[in-house]
């Protein structure tokens, strides 16, 4: 079937879609343990980010395994299939002309080195939310490490299953040392260089 899919050209770019925005459109990546403060931080550079009329969306967890990826378990290989489908969906939207801040656990180097191929390395900025399993259990928003010492849920990043840290992340956020208005502070300072357009 694949033989048969023949790319359409349209005549509007993504390009053309930044110009109109007035600035570049990528994917922030932020990684980390559950409860680590990834989707509590990609919320307020998004809402910094809109007061500075920066076109974007955010991706969780929730918005994603409630709709398009709600068939897949927390296995590993659905961990996989669920990445590469948010990747997919990033990509696309990177080309609308959205920034897109993606908050996922995505405990697998392999596959977020996947998204990187996927969205091109020009689009993508790793951070990683790192806070330590025994903070995130100490936090435990979401009543997930309770339930994961209890045994009621398998495969936990941190408890059953392994997290790999970046080895290399473009921005890194230790947030038992740093308050969540300084991460902000520091990620928006990576960015701002990025979202300007090469002509400005």
């Amino acid at each position: 079937m694949s033989n048969h899919i023949i790319k359409h050209n349209y005549q509007v770019t993504k390009s053309d879609r930044n110009k109109l925005n007035n600035h570049n459109s990528f994917l922030m990546w932020f990684t980390g343990l559950s409860g680590s403060g990834k989707s509590t931080i990609a919320n307020l550079v998004e809402l910094e980010l809109h007061k500075k009329g920066i076109k974007t969306y955010v991706l969780d967890g929730d918005n994603i395994r409630k709709g398009i990826n709600k068939d897949l378990t927390f296995a590993p290989e659905d961990r996989t299939e669920n990445i590469r489908r948010i990747a997919e969906i990033a990509n696309l939207m990177i080309d609308a002309g959205l920034v897109v801040l993606a908050a996922f656990v995505s405990p697998y180097k392999k596959d977020r080195e996947n998204v990187k191929n996927i969205v091109k390395n020009s689009n993508f900025v790793e951070v990683f939310v790192n806070t330590s399993v025994e903070e995130c259990e100490r936090r435990d928003v979401k009543g997930l490490y309770k339930k994961a010492r209890a045994g009621e849920i398998k495969n936990m990043t941190g408890i059953s299953a392994p997290y790999e840290a970046p080895d290399h992340a473009d921005v890194e956020i230790k947030t038992e040392e740093e308050t969540v208005e300084e991460a902000v502070v520091k990620i928006l300072e990576y960015l701002t260089p990025k979202l300007k357009l090469e002509n400005e």
